[in-house]
C-alpha cells in the first residue's frame, strides 16, 4: 500500500548509500524526490532506477537546501518525509506508518522519529546517543527547517506525535571520509557558535520536547570552559551514560565524535575569535 507521503532525499556523491536509502522507502512512499547538489559520481544514475523526480540545486547548507525543496518543488502529497542519503527506514517504522495512515484522519501535524546510529556495523545504544529524536515527517505546510548553518532541526507549527520505529543512520564505513565530514561539520558548528541568535530557531527548553531539551543542554555545554568541556563531555558520555557498553566500536565512536570532534570545534571557535579581535569585530549578526 502506497502512503500519501512524499519522501525528500538530499544527495551529493552518495553512490555508496543512495540505493539502500531509496530501497527502504520505495515500497510504501507514494512519491520519492531526490535533490542533488551536482554529484559527479553514479548517484543520479542509481537514483534514476527508483524515481524520475530528480532535481539539482547548488548546496549552501542543509537548512537552505531543505527549505528550497519545500518552497520550489511540485510536491504531490500533503505529508513530507525528509531523509538523508545515508539513512534507512526500518521495517518497524514503515509498518507503523502504514498503521497510522490507515486511519481516515491523522490527528497530528508531524511526528518525531528516533535515529539509530550504526557505526562499524554496531548499533550505538549508549552514551546518551539513543534514542535521538528528530522531526522528519510532517504536513508540508506545517514544517520548516530552522535558520542555522549546523545542527538544523525542523520546526513544526501544530501538534507533534512520536513514532516507535527508527531511522537507521549508517556512519560511513570509510573512516577517512568520516573524518573528512567531521572536519567540515566542525567548521560549520564553530561558525554557528559565533553567530547571534536568530528568530526562527528551536527554543531551548529543559522541559520541552527532546529536541528542545537537547538544544538547552547544548547551550549549557557552550557556557563551560573552552577545551576542557570536550573532555568533560566525553567522560559524561562514556562513563556516566555508559558509552563503554558499546564495546570497541563504541570507544572509537564516542572518543572521535564526543571528544576529538568537540575539541576541534573549540580550536576553530578560538581561531575565529582571535581573527575577530585582530580586526576589531564583534558578534556576527
Amino acid at each position: 500500500m502506497k502512503l500519501p507521503i512524499s519522501v525528500i532525499v538530499l544527495t551529493y556523491n552518495e553512490e555508496k548509500n543512495i540505493a539502500d536509502c531509496l530501497e527502504s522507502v520505495q515500497n510504501w512512499a507514494d512519491e520519492i524526490i531526490v535533490v542533488d547538489s551536482y554529484s559527479d559520481d553514479k548517484t543520479l544514475e542509481i537514483a534514476g532506477k527508483y524515481t524520475d523526480k530528480i532535481y539539482q540545486h547548488p548546496f549552501e547548507n542543509y537548512s537552505q537546501q531543505r527549505n528550497w525543496a519545500q518552497d520550489n518543488l511540485p510536491i504531490k502529497n500533503e505529508w513530507v518525509f525528509h531523509l538523508d542519503a545515508d539513512e534507512r527506514v526500518t521495517l518497524e517504522l514503515s509498518t507503523e506508518l502504514k498503521e497510522v495512515f490507515s486511519n481516515d484522519y491523522v490527528d497530528e501535524d508531524g511526528f518525531l522519529i528516533s535515529r539509530r546510529t550504526v557505526f562499524m556495523g554496531r548499533w550505538i545504544k549508549h552514551g546518551g546517543h539513543y534514542p535521538a529524536y528528530h522531526l522528519r515527517l510532517f504536513r508540508h505546510k506545517k514544517g520548516r527547517c530552522e535558520d542555522r548553518v549546523y545542527d538544523q532541526h525542523f520546526i513544526l507549527e501544530g501538534k507533534a506525535g512520536f513514532l516507535r520505529g527508527d531511522i537507521i543512520d549508517v556512519i560511513t564505513s570509510d573512516f577517512k571520509e568520516w573524518i573528512s565530514r567531521l572536519n567540515r561539520w566542525s567548521t560549520a558548528e564553530a561558525q554557528e557558535a559565533g553567530l547571534c541568535e536568530r528568530k526562527f530557531q528551536v527554543k531551548a527548553r529543559f522541559t520541552g520536547t527532546p529536541i528542545e531539551r537537547k538544544r538547552w543542554l547544548r547551550n549549557i555545554y557552550y557556557r563551560m570552559p573552552m577545551f576542557a568541556r570536550a573532555f568533560a563531555y566525553f567522560f559524561y558520555r562514556y562513563v556516566i551514560r555508559l558509552g563503554f557498553l558499546d564495546g570497541l566500536e563504541g570507544l572509537i565512536f564516542h572518543f572521535i565524535q564526543g571528544c576529538w570532534y568537540r575539541f576541534l570545534v573549540d580550536v576553530k571557535i578560538y581561531e575565529i575569535k582571535k581573527t575577530m579581535e585582530d580586526v576589531g569585530g564583534g558578534c556576527r549578526c
